[in-house]
């Protein structure tokens, strides 16, 4: 019998596992989706410090972005969109590297930037993963005001420390692991104020999906994105709508925890920074980037969605 050669039997498991998959892209649970797909743009850099971007934000408009990579870099830049209000080109400065205290670069084993989020009244912070803190820096600035050691207060599983970053009004943070500890079920949700971390919450953590990217939007709720991996076929990206009831001195309780999509594996590539706005409608917008983990065979992508209740 004549043997098959083994790309064909690998692409023959990942069209089987695509095929299997299809039915989870749409608003999960096999309802119609709550967000609906705008456009996807894939972005193209030429510098060797571009990609592996794994957090964003956007100014109130959608257009003005900021973005931070997985060593250490952030880049600062413009969208422009079309009619839909899809992405349909970049103007962005090159990739510079966040500073430590001292002002000098980063180690690589300390360069590991995940979460971002605007600040209040200006600035930004940044959660780093595997040795875990959270810097805080003013306007663009690339050396940080202050930088907390997380990880003295918290310890979580290699690899799966502060992911999914968003900021408070009263300039506090929440902060995710990208999977909870071993025996916690649930995700913790961490809020750092001051140089103290403190649990305000949980959240549901269903097996298989990580939490990688987190926003508050213009309605104030809590948009969680979160990611999951099937061999030979590709990655898996939902979308959670959470309302939050508290004080986050006193803690959260959720009240309300939709999921906007969810989409089968291939259809996005590695979706990691998440940022949400308003468009001229009056509809919350959702825009995503991909880390291509500087691999020739990923890419990185804008992409898209409108909240359609």
């Amino acid at each position: 019998m004549r043997r098959r050669p083994l790309r064909a039997l690998i692409a023959a498991a990942a069209w089987a596992l695509a095929g299997a998959a299809a039915a989870a892209d749409g608003g999960g649970g096999g309802g119609a989706p709550r967000a609906e797909w705008v456009g996807t743009y894939r972005w193209e850099g030429k510098s060797d410090r571009f990609g592996g971007f794994s957090g964003l934000e956007l100014d109130e408009t959608g257009a003005a972005f900021l973005a931070v990579t997985d060593r250490g870099a952030i880049v600062q830049g413009r969208l422009t969109r079309d009619g839909r209000g899809a992405v349909s080109a970049v103007a962005a400065a090159p990739p510079v590297r966040l500073l430590s205290r001292h002002g000098k670069p980063y180690p690589p084993h300390l360069a590991d930037s995940e979460g971002l989020a605007l600040l209040p009244g200006g600035g930004f912070a940044v959660s780093f993963e595997t040795w875990d803190r959270i810097s805080s820096y003013a306007g663009f600035g690339r050396v940080p005001l202050r930088e907390d050691w997380i990880a003295v207060q918290v310890h979580f599983r290699a690899n799966t420390g502060a992911e999914a970053l968003a900021a408070l009004p009263d300039g506090s943070l929440l902060f995710l692991p990208e999977r909870p500890g071993e025996g916690e079920g649930d995700f913790p949700l961490l809020r750092l104020a001051g140089d103290t971390v403190t649990q305000v919450g949980r959240l549901r953590h269903d097996p298989g999906w990580s939490a990688v990217g987190a926003d508050f939007g213009p309605d104030g709720r809590f948009y969680l994105l979160e990611r999951d991996y099937w061999p030979l076929v590709g990655f898996r990206s939902r979308l959670r709508r959470i309302t939050l009831a508290g004080e986050a001195d006193s803690g959260f309780a959720v009240t309300e925890d939709i999921v906007l999509m969810e989409t089968r594996a291939g259809r996005h590539d590695n979706l990691e920074g998440l940022a949400a706005w308003r468009d001229a409608s009056g509809a919350v917008r959702l825009t995503m980037i991909s880390d291509d983990n500087f691999s020739p065979f990923q890419r990185t992508e804008l992409v898209d969605y409108r909240v359609a209740e």
